[in-house]
C-alpha cells in the first residue's frame, strides 16, 4: 500500500473487460482472481496479470452490459466505465452487496459536496442555504454530515423520488441531485445535492439503487390502492374502514401487509400508520393512474 492508503476490501470473484474502445467484447470470458479495494484503486488480479484502476479514473459505476450468454447469466456485477465510457470492465465479487457498497463508499466518502437540507419540506419549498457537507456510505444509508454541524440521513430503502438538473449553486450553474425521503420524525422531504460531475454521477447511481429497491414491482390490489391514496390526501389511519366501507379486521390485516411490504411505517402497535417515502410515491402514481382512467 502506498502512503495514506489504506485497504477498504479483499476478496474473491470475477473479472472480464466488456467494452473495449466503445466496442462490445463478444468473445469476453470470466477471469477468476482476487479483487482489492483500496481507499485510492482497484486491483484485479488472476492468472493473466493484474490490472490496477485510480479509483479518480473510474467516472461511472452501472447498468447491464450482457455481451454474450456467459455475462447475461450472472445476476450481481458491477459495471465500472472509464475513459469517457469507451472501456467497461465488469467485477463479480463473491460478496457482492458488501463490495457494492465498500466501492461506492471508497468512491465517495472523501468527496467534499454542497447540500441544501431541506430543500422541500412536506411538499413546502424551504429557504435552506447550501452549505458545504461530506458524505457516509453505509450499510443502509447515505448519512451526510454538513460543515454547520447537522445530519442527514438517507435510508436507501426509503427513496421516494429522484430528479437531476440543473439548478444555481452559489451562483454557478451545476448538476444537482434532488431526492425524496423522510426525516426523523417520518415527514416527506427533499434534499438537494451538488458536487464534482463525477462524484454526483456515481451518488445517483448509489440513490438509484434504493430506489429501484423502493419502487420495485409490488402486487397491490385495487383496495390497497386505495387506501394509500386515502393515507395520501390527509384521510387518518383509523378512519379509512368508514371512509372505504370496509371492516375494520380487513383493513388492520391490509396495513400489516403494506407494512410488511415497507410502504407503510408502523407508528403504534395498534396499527397507526403513516406513510413513508415510498409509499407516497406508490400512492401518487396510483392517484395519476386513476385520474388519467377518468
Amino acid at each position: 500500500m502506498k502512503p495514506g492508503e489504506q485497504k477498504v476490501s479483499d476478496t474473491n470473484g470475477r473479472f472480464l473487460q466488456a467494452l473495449r474502445n466503445g466496442r462490445e467484447v463478444s468473445d469476453a470470458n470470466w477471469t477468476n482472481g482476487r479483487i482489492l479495494l483500496s481507499n485510492q484503486r482497484l486491483i484485479l488480479a488472476g492468472t493473466g496479470g493484474k490490472r490496477t484502476f485510480p479509483l479518480s479514473t473510474i467516472e461511472q459505476v452501472g447498468g447491464r452490459f450482457d455481451v454474450n450468454q456467459r455475462v447475461a447469466t450472472v445476476s450481481d456485477y458491477l459495471a465500472l466505465h472509464y475513459d469517457g465510457g469507451e472501456e467497461v470492465v465488469l467485477v463479480a465479487p463473491k460478496n457482492f452487496d458488501e463490495f457494492e457498497l465498500d466501492l461506492y463508499g471508497a468512491l465517495l466518502n472523501s468527496t467534499k459536496f454542497l447540500v441544501r437540507h431541506p430543500a422541500v419540506e412536506g411538499g413546502v419549498v424551504q429557504n435552506t442555504e447550501w452549505v458545504g457537507a461530506r458524505m457516509k456510505v453505509e450499510q443502509e444509508a447515505v448519512s451526510i454530515a454538513t460543515v454547520t454541524g447537522s445530519f442527514v440521513e438517507v435510508r436507501l430503502d426509503d427513496i421516494g423520488d429522484i430528479n437531476m438538473g440543473r439548478r444555481t449553486v452559489r451562483e454557478e450553474s451545476r448538476e444537482v441531485i434532488e431526492v425524496e425521503h423522510s426525516d426523523d420524525d417520518g415527514t416527506s422531504v427533499q434534499t438537494y445535492i451538488s458536487g464534482p460531475e463525477q462524484p454526483i454521477g456515481i451518488l445517483k447511481s448509489l440513490l438509484r439503487i434504493g430506489e429501484e429497491q423502493s419502487e420495485m414491482a409490488l402486487d397491490l390490489s385495487k383496495t390497497d390502492k386505495q387506501v394509500l391514496m386515502a393515507l395520501y390526501s390527509g384521510v387518518e389511519p383509523f378512519d379509512i374502514p368508514a371512509f372505504l366501507g370496509l371492516d375494520v379486521e380487513e383493513v388492520e390485516e391490509l396495513f400489516v401487509r403494506l407494512v410488511d411490504h415497507d410502504v407503510l411505517d408502523e407508528v403504534r402497535v395498534r396499527h397507526e400508520v403513516e406513510l413513508n417515502a415510498r409509499g407516497r410515491s406508490i400512492a401518487a402514481d396510483a392517484i395519476e393512474d386513476d385520474q388519467a382512467s377518468m
